[in-house]
């Protein structure tokens, strides 16, 4: 697909709905930890919820990029996919943001925490709104089997990961605040 122009609306508009179906079809099979263990695309919808509504964001490339964030990292999805269909600018946000599954977990929360700082603006943008929409989802929803220890370290280490962002949406920032003063005690 072909990366719309600004001003070429109904371009925009074709792109978002084939990233949502693109998406949509990707997570069809995955669910989410939390106790009600809902369709994943509700993930990747609520990031686009967050970013329009709470963060004023209408970058059309960030919010398809939310969209399929989590489409290298979590299915069979290439960069080289994306960029054919989605255009080099939201393949490129996708795979800022996609964790390296071959490293084990500890490294990729480090990689994350150390990375943040370096991120392009856009997907600075992602990655908040996809942290927003985590602590949300431990904070209201957590997963069955995670102890109070384990939903505390989840919200300290991603406000680590936050911490190395500061400064790409004060918006945005005050909202992962917000969730992050929810925090389990």
């Amino acid at each position: 697909m072909k990366e719309p122009q600004a001003n070429d609306s109904t371009a925009i508009l074709r792109q978002f709905t084939a990233a949502l179906a693109f998406a949509a079809h990707k997570h069809q099979d995955q669910r989410r930890k939390g106790s009600e263990a809902s369709p994943y695309i509700n993930h990747p919808i609520g990031l686009v919820h967050v970013l329009v509504h709470e963060g004023g964001i209408v970058d059309s490339d960030v919010l398809c990029a939310a969209l399929l964030h989590d489409t290298i990292e979590d299915t069979e999805t290439t960069e080289a996919e994306l960029a054919g269909l989605f255009g080099a600018g939201v393949a490129a946000i996708v795979a800022e943001v996609s964790d390296d599954r071959a490293l084990k977990k500890a490294e990729r929360k480090r990689h994350q925490t150390e990375h943040a700082p370096h991120l392009s603006a856009r997907a600075k943008l992602v990655k908040l709104a996809d942290k927003i929409c985590n602590l949300r989802d431990i904070g209201e929803r957590p997963p069955d089997d995670w102890s109070l220890e384990r939903k505390q370290e989840y919200f300290d280490w991603a406000k680590s990961v936050i911490d190395g962002l500061r400064g790409a949406s004060p918006a945005l920032e005050a909202v992962f605040d917000a969730a992050y003063a929810k925090r389990p005690r």
